[in-house]
């Protein structure tokens, strides 16, 4: 079963706007496992210009499903990680003031660095999973690496699902076949949305986990929290 982790950044990002506690992250994450989510993403960034340190602190203890970390691994970051213990960290490769991310890892190039971090959180017990492309050569570096994971960065599918979802899918099923004969778990994560989830779904049914954040944050300002996360994850049924 494919699991759905509800990234809720954008909910800290509607709270930051204003200032004060509105809408509470905290409550917010507690309603998305009660309605059904199987986990709760955050990405916390050096400016915390969304989830902030003290949401990740204040988050741990209360959370009953599973708690994935996102970031870049900077000394600041690792050290959170490491004091948090989240079930999952996921590395992303992006600089300190990118929007959001926008491409996977060169796990080549950065095989030591990268090895090293799957070493220290599995000896913390955190499970690992690392941000990639389709790129078949550089999955196949991921997996030296030691991680647990990888995530497809699926943006590129989103773009071209609209105009041909077969084409657009297909470089995602020989990555995901590689990433499971390697021995490797498989998430997914970015842009995908109730129009494109599903059809992934079908054609690469044994993802483990996805995280769904902007496109589900956005559906439930017209359907609401509740619906939306049912709409999602009969997505993940298909």
């Amino acid at each position: 079963m494919t699991k759905l982790s509800v990234n809720i950044n954008k909910i800290a990002t509607i709270r930051n706007a204003r200032g004060g506690n509105n809408p509470d992250v905290v409550k917010v994450a507690l309603d998305c496992e009660r309605f059904g989510a199987e986990g709760i993403t955050v990405h916390p960034r050096p400016d915390e210009r969304h989830i902030r340190k003290s949401d990740v602190m204040s988050l741990r203890p209360l959370l009953t499903t599973e708690f994935n970390i996102e970031g870049y691994p900077s000394p600041e970051f690792i050290d959170l990680v490491l004091k948090v213990k989240p079930h999952q960290v996921t590395l992303v490769p992006d600089a300190p003031d990118q929007i959001t991310s926008n491409a996977g890892w060169d796990t080549k190039t950065h095989q030591s660095f990268l090895t090293e971090l799957m070493d220290t959180f599995g000896e913390a017990g955190v499970r690992t999973s690392i941000f990639v492309g389709t790129d078949l050569e550089l999955i196949e570096y991921a997996a030296k690496t030691g991680a647990d994971r990888v995530e497809l960065y699926t943006e590129p599918y989103a773009t071209m699902y609209p105009q041909n979802r077969e084409e657009a899918i297909a470089p995602f099923v020989k990555a995901a076949e590689l990433v499971r004969s390697l021995g490797m778990g498989l998430n997914a994560g970015h842009d995908l949305s109730l129009e494109n989830l599903a059809y992934m779904h079908q054609q690469i049914p044994w993802i483990d986990e996805v995280s769904i954040g902007h496109a589900l944050v956005c559906d439930a300002l017209y359907l609401g929290l509740e619906k939306t996360i049912e709409e999602y994850k009969k997505c993940l049924l298909s």
